[in-house]
């Protein structure tokens, strides 16, 4: 037998695969029951534990359960002091449905998305540096690491910045260049992620920030590599895979709650 000769043959990855799913699946088991308003409030905390936050700028919202209606934080808050009970249910038109204060003015875009995406159940919004950095120089994200593989070709590019987006302009831009992607970079700025769960889009964001430092720091380093399309492909649904997915925001959100109390559910 040659050295180089192979005792056995790899069984396909795909086996594997399925395994660690059903695995996943059974073993993942979330015990928390938190509410929309909960999981939203828990975003916002991580979100700005990570540097998301920009004053008052930056949006989280969730679609109601009646059509044309969603929840967003009350203007007037950070990302780093939202808690459950600060959020407001509105109309189309932004008018409060529930809750007291006022929507920030900027939520009217996250309508157009809802109404053309039914898959979307929350959309995140936010300028953090690194992003806010990168959409400055009209460079788009890059995804060329297992860690932000979830971004591989499912990260749209808008180039063209029309202002504070409070019209329905912005909306209909906007909406029509995330097309049937999760993530956007709007050029100067910042980073949308639109989730078919909050825990998709809340996981989404976080690592938005975190694959944009890393393109930033590898451009300065030398040239990115691009990932092979069929191992990109494969790295992007096995990292969006429900059940760890909800395990990695349950993680980000017992950091809150450790850091922080309970008193951000209330």
């Amino acid at each position: 037998m040659n050295n180089g000769e192979k005792t056995h043959k790899h069984k396909p990855k795909s086996d594997f695969e399925a395994l660690a799913t059903q695995d996943m699946n059974e073993n993942l088991t979330r015990t928390a029951q938190w509410t929309v308003t909960q999981k939203l409030a828990l975003t916002a905390r991580m979100l700005a534990a990570e540097g998301h936050g920009s004053a008052l700028a930056g949006q989280i919202t969730a679609r109601g359960e009646t059509p044309g209606t969603m929840w967003t934080a009350k203007f007037g808050l950070g990302l780093d002091e939202i808690h459950a009970s600060d959020f407001i249910l509105v109309n189309d038109d932004l008018a409060v449905l529930e809750g007291n204060g006022m929507p920030n003015p900027s939520n009217r875009f996250h309508l157009w998305i809802y109404r053309a995406r039914a898959d979307v159940t929350c959309v995140v919004h936010t300028h953090p540096p690194y992003v806010s950095a990168l959409s400055m120089i009209g460079v788009p994200l890059i995804a060329s690491h297992m860690d932000t593989a979830m971004f591989f070709e499912d990260c749209a590019w808008l180039s063209e910045w029309p202002g504070p987006p409070i019209g329905d302009e912005e909306g209909d831009l906007i909406s029509s260049a995330l097309g049937d992607k999760r993530s956007i970079l709007l050029a100067h700025h910042g980073q949308l992620s639109a989730g078919e769960t909050i825990e998709q889009a809340a996981v989404l964001a976080f690592h938005f920030e975190r694959a944009a430092k890393m393109q930033l720091l590898a451009m300065a380093a030398g040239e990115i590599t691009p990932l092979p399309p069929a191992a990109g492909h494969h790295a992007h649904d096995y990292r969006l895979k429900q059940a760890p997915l909800n395990a990695t925001f349950d993680y980000y959100a017992r950091q809150v709650l450790a850091r922080e109390g309970d008193s951000v559910l209330a």
